[in-house]
């Protein structure tokens, strides 16, 4: 793409985010950096029924003649922190994107540090400009719609679908399309109360685009939806993302999670409902067993001691938290778990060790 091109579409772009600001603007707020815990730690994952809601008008009779495909995409920087996680996503979309039942087609990683870096070859990669200098107020998050927005305008995407993904998803089995009859497919998060946040979201979801239960408890990811409406859905995301970070009620109610209610307000604002499916992924150490997921998100630290109890809060005698590997790639062969550790962990800790043993030059 010439940098004639690129300018065309950084403006006409950024001018629908200054319309969006003209409609709902305000001042700046600090950001809220804490993490959730869960809603029932000891609950696991072990429900018969892996879908938890379904939109209002869906059905699915006619039976599938041939696969769906789905392009993954998965946005990041060019940190260490989110390149050590892409590697190790990537080998494993690799190993399960041909096996039976799944219908996983190509692959990005959108890298929004708005310049090639040596993984190119590794992975492929489409490079998006970051934000303005300035414009992400120390929120790096808000580049990632923005990625998704010129990555949706400038690549030739061959599948009719997306998977959006994040770096720390290791995908444990191959994944079919969830999606059908024009809805996505979601993964619920217990943190995402768009109720409780009804006065708030009123802002950016006006009484006239229909009740608040139309926003779903999702973030972007992971979440599989047709490209065309994502089209639609991803300069929404961008502009409400700007502008609940320039709102200092929403920035305060929503805290590091603010992006996530923007894309469940920018679904719901095109008309797309979402599928929701709690075994869509699971969150170690809360989900204790693998059970019918078909991604490990490891976001939350696993820590445990010698006798294989969780010492959340409290660094553990063994532990795997990514947040150790900030500015330093992982090594190879990390220790096991003790015995007593619950199945999830000890099958992230396994397949993160056979990705690095197979990666190409680890670690450099």
């Amino acid at each position: 793409m010439g940098c004639g091109n690129l300018f065309f579409v950084l403006v006409i772009t950024l001018s629908a985010v200054l319309i969006t600001y003209n409609i709902i603007i305000s001042a700046n707020a600090s950001l809220k950096q804490e993490f959730p815990g869960p809603s029932n730690p000891s609950s696991g994952s072990s429900s018969l029924d892996p879908i938890i809601r379904m939109p209002g008008d869906t059905s699915s009779s006619v039976p599938k003649k041939t696969k769906r495909l789905f392009h993954t995409a998965v946005t990041a920087s060019d940190s260490i922190y989110n390149t050590w996680q892409c590697r190790v996503m990537y080998y494993w979309f690799k190993k399960q994107k041909n096996k039976p039942n799944s219908e996983m087609g190509g692959f990005t990683r959108i890298l929004h540090s708005g310049q090639p870096d040596r993984f190119m070859d590794e992975i492929p990669t489409f490079v998006a400009q970051p934000l303005p200098a300035g414009m992400d107020q120390g929120y790096i998050v808000l580049n990632r719609p923005w990625a998704f927005v010129q990555w949706l305008q400038q690549a030739d995407i061959k599948e009719d679908y997306v998977l959006m993904a994040e770096p720390d998803h290791v995908i444990v089995k191959p994944i079919p399309n969830l999606s059908r009859d024009g809805s996505g497919a979601a993964f619920p998060f217990f943190y995402i109360e768009p109720k409780k946040y009804e006065s708030v979201l009123r802002k950016f979801f006006p009484e006239e685009r229909g009740p608040i239960t139309n926003i779903d408890p999702i973030g972007n990811s992971p979440v599989i939806v047709g490209k065309d409406a994502l089209k639609k859905i991803a300069i929404t995301w961008m502009n409400v993302s700007l502008a609940m970070k320039k709102d200092p009620e929403a920035d305060k109610a929503f805290g590091w999670v603010l992006e996530m209610y923007a894309y469940a307000v920018a679904s719901a604002f095109h008309g797309v409902g979402n599928i929701l499916y709690k075994e869509f992924m699971i969150q170690p150490p809360w989900d204790t067993a693998i059970g019918k997921a078909y991604i490990i998100h490891y976001t939350y630290g696993c820590d445990y001691d010698m006798q294989g109890n969780l010492t959340y809060g409290k660094i553990g005698e063994w532990r795997f938290d990514k947040r150790s590997y900030v500015n330093s790639w992982p090594p190879r062969n990390l220790p096991l778990p003790p015995p007593g550790v619950p199945e999830s962990v000890v099958t992230l800790a396994k397949m993160v060790n056979e990705a690095t043993a197979n990666i190409p030059n680890w670690g450099s």
